[in-house]
């Protein structure tokens, strides 16, 4: 394991690396929309030395190197979200920019800089030799993330029959090594009125009145402390030993969130008493939380209560196709997922990324101060493909990945050519340290 050879090869990718990224960003890939992106993927790992590349019936390209008995994956998934508002971005963000130190453009850090990294990583492997009978290594470009994580490794696991020792999620990671997330779900609350003339609502059942009352339910879940006192207690009680036995997890993941982003209703006009209406819920869920837990906790508020047969809370769906015109339905249920600190995975990439750069995170200039203060070893903030590939089927998940997360969805998005660099020589490494 010759570490200095391993940066200073990933070093003398960074052109390339820079190269390939710019031309990702070139070509607009929203979610249903990244036949581009795979077809530039594709091109790429067959130029660097991949010795099989497929595309599945999803859409999803899988790179093969080595031949060795133990799969390890790298994953990235390449498809971005909109642009939102262009008046927010002072630049081109389908041109980008680059400088010196900076690579600017939409999906930079979120997340086709980990793809780059990963298809480089794998490339260096190749050229110092480090590839043995030990192991084989995957890098996915992976579809339809940013509509629903993780149906692209549900339909890898599931119906191309791919299932690797454990995965690295090249998700952004500020420099640092993630090893879980919360989990969320997508719920959904419908109530039923009875419409009358606007004139006399005392005729009616206003669903929307109805809904208020559950609304505000809903926002003392998420606000209320964990009190005996409250009638309702906060979700702040699953950090809490007494509550949850994966309390400790808990603690290191963060508290679960219920938030209503979107409100709906059926009126048969302006001047009518509502007849129906619906919310949908976010809702983060931490280590110990199921999806059957979450929806009968919305099932048991006292507003909920109160309205009985009126009140339906269930799980939205997910049945978007892909870009392939597949159809793989899947509930919106994102588990949470951890892998111990003292997990083989964690260990070796610990040891592959301190062997390499030492025991604190690393940056350039305007990033490395405020990573530093931060521990090397952490968790995201928010959800990634770890939701199946660990919350779903048990494949161990880790994730390194350049760029930051507060990048991820914001205008002037941009990443840092040193995380490119780090990355790529980290991937390079991590396989010999877990198959000493």
């Amino acid at each position: 394991m010759n570490y200095s050879k391993m940066k200073e090869a990933a070093k003398g990718y960074e052109a390339d690396m820079t190269c390939f990224l710019r031309d990702l960003v070139r070509i607009p890939g929203e979610s249903c929309q990244e036949k581009g992106h795979i077809e530039r993927i594709a091109q790429e790992m067959r130029k660097v030395g991949f010795d099989e590349v497929q595309i599945d019936p999803q859409g999803n390209v899988l790179g093969y190197m080595g031949s060795g008995e133990t799969l390890i994956a790298f994953d990235a998934h390449i498809d971005n979200v909109g642009i939102g508002n262009r008046a927010n971005w002072s630049f081109d963000p389908y041109e980008g920019y680059e400088t010196d130190e900076e690579i600017g453009g939409r999906g930079t850090s979120d997340q086709m800089g980990g793809i780059v990294s990963s298809v480089y990583g794998a490339k260096i492997m190749k050229d110092l030799g480090l590839l043995n009978d030990k192991f084989k290594v995957l890098v996915t470009g992976t579809v339809q993330e940013e509509d629903c994580d993780g149906l692209c490794w549900q339909y890898i696991i599931k119906e191309d029959g791919v299932r690797p020792a454990f995965v690295v999620s090249t998700e952004p990671t500020d420099g640092g090594i993630y090893r879980g997330q919360r989990g969320r779900m997508e719920i959904r609350v419908d109530v039923k009125g009875i419409s009358c003339h606007g004139s006399a609502p005392e005729r009616g059942d206003n669903a929307i009145y109805k809904m208020a009352d559950i609304l505000q339910d809903i926002r003392a879940l998420n606000e209320n402390d964990a009190s005996e006192a409250n009638e309702i207690k906060g979700l702040a009680k699953m950090l809490d030993k007494t509550c949850n036995p994966q309390w400790e997890e808990a603690r290191f993941l963060g508290r679960g969130t219920v938030t209503t982003s979107e409100i709906f209703f059926t009126s048969p006009s302006r001047c009518a008493v509502a007849d129906s209406c619906s919310v949908s819920l976010d809702r983060r869920m931490t280590a110990g939380e199921t999806w059957e837990s979450c929806l009968d906790e919305i099932r048991a508020l006292p507003a909920v209560q109160k309205y009985g047969g009126d009140v339906t809370v269930s799980m939205y769906n997910y049945d978007r196709p892909s870009y392939t015109g597949l159809t793989y339905p899947i509930e919106c249920y994102f588990p949470t997922w951890v892998i111990p600190k003292d997990h083989p995975v964690t260990k070796a990439l610990e040891e592959a990324y301190t062997s390499l750069y030492g025991d604190a995170r690393i940056g350039n200039a305007e990033t490395e101060a405020a990573r530093k203060q931060r521990p090397l070893t952490d968790k995201w903030t928010f959800s990634t493909n770890g939701v199946s590939i660990m919350g779903r089927n048990q494949i161990p998940c880790i994730g390194f990945g350049p760029g930051a997360e507060a990048q991820a969805h914001a205008p002037n998005e941009k990443t840092w050519k040193q995380d490119l660099v780090t990355c790529a020589a980290v991937y390079a490494a991590l396989p010999g340290c877990y198959c000493k």
